[in-house]
């Protein structure tokens, strides 16, 4: 019975595979909690709770005909609800739908409600603990590699970019009212393209790096390079300590440049808080120029520009300072950095 129900809320069909992305881990939560509270609930209480499980699968697209996935939620209940024993009328049908489908868009809209948050730092823990969770070589800390590490900022620069802000608050009826519903989506929008970003600055800044590494061996541990996090013998030296200072660029986004240089609301084990390579790299180019190097490191990730090419098309004076700051870290490439070096220069 449980699966049945589940099945029917879901808009499921036996024998359907289930989509690994489109509901598979909510619909499976939904059936193990009817199974669990059938013997304890009627049947238009279990509906509801399922309803609720269904309606946080997230970042569904409005249909061809302009209707969110709460219009066929409830479409589905009203379905189910017609079949439950005894006689209800259509009156108590439609309150039992509406009421299922406030609480089921309360609990969904709270279970993204970190898109709405005011604070971007907070925002950017949250993406940060989600790239940790989703990328097992970070685990490794002072193992995982520069590209490693890229690929993890990638991936999760990319599923942001995707992401539609009208696509992650729904409303039904008048919940959340206008203003309010307003108000979210245009928290939503601000923090995506805020991460979006913060994500665009540190791929470009590890790119300079993963080229640096290219240039003179390959890929290696990011720590080679950039120093290690923790030493049980007081700080280690990192690679910022030996980077010049920078004058404040006029085309920067302020905010995001505090982020950078003071880091994100909570810490992270397996990376700094703050970046300090980042803040130089941005401090350094500028909004625009960081946004533009992001699409040429992009080019070079796909075997488009050489990471001599890449390298030699940003700022010189940039570019031989990170590298002479690399050579005081990556002491095994220290003779190959400053040759590299020298042919920067020319």
């Amino acid at each position: 019975m449980a699966l049945q129900l589940c099945t029917g809320v879901f808009g499921f069909k036996p024998g359907e595979n289930l989509p690994l992305f489109g509901g598979m881990n909510e619909f499976l939560s939904a059936v193990v909690a009817a199974r669990l509270l059938q013997p304890h609930l009627q049947m238009p209480d279990l509906i509801g709770i399922v309803a609720c499980i269904e309606a946080t699968v997230p970042f569904r697209k409005i249909d061809a005909e302009g209707r969110d996935y709460t219009f066929h939620l409830a479409t589905r209940i009203r379905e189910l609800s017609r079949k439950l024993p005894g006689k209800i009328s259509d009156e108590e049908i439609e309150r039992h739908v509406t009421q299922v489908m406030l609480d089921a868009v309360k609990f969904a809209n709270r279970d993204v409600e970190g898109f709405a948050e005011p604070n971007p730092g907070k925002f950017l823990s949250a993406t940060w603990q989600l790239i940790e969770e989703s990328n097992a070589p970070l685990i490794a800390v002072g193992v995982y590699t520069l590209q490693d590490y890229r690929v993890a900022l990638s991936r999760m620069e990319k599923f942001l970019g995707s992401l539609n802000p009208q696509n992650i608050f729904h409303h039904y009826g008048h919940f959340p009212d206008d203003a309010e519903f307003a108000r979210l989506n245009e928290a939503a929008r601000k923090n995506l393209a805020f991460a979006c970003d913060y994500l665009g600055a540190k791929i470009t800044s590890i790119a300079i790096i993963e080229a640096l590494a290219l240039e003179t061996g390959g890929n290696c541990p990011i720590s080679m390079f950039l120093g290690d996090i923790h030493s049980p013998d007081g700080r280690p030296d990192r690679v910022e300590d030996f980077l010049p200072p920078v004058n404040f660029v006029t085309e920067l986004k302020s905010r995001l440049l505090l982020v950078l240089e003071q880091g994100r609301a909570q810490e992270s084990s397996s990376d700094l808080n703050a970046s300090p390579l980042t803040a130089y790299t941005y401090r350094c180019m500028g909004h625009e120029k960081s946004m533009e190097a992001l699409q040429q490191s992009k080019r070079m990730f796909a075997g488009e520009l050489s990471p001599l090419e890449f390298l030699k098309g940003l700022d010189r004076e940039m570019i031989l300072a990170i590298t002479d700051a690399c050579a005081h870290i990556a002491i095994s490439r220290r003779e190959a950095l400053l040759k590299l070096h020298v042919k920067l220069s020319e």
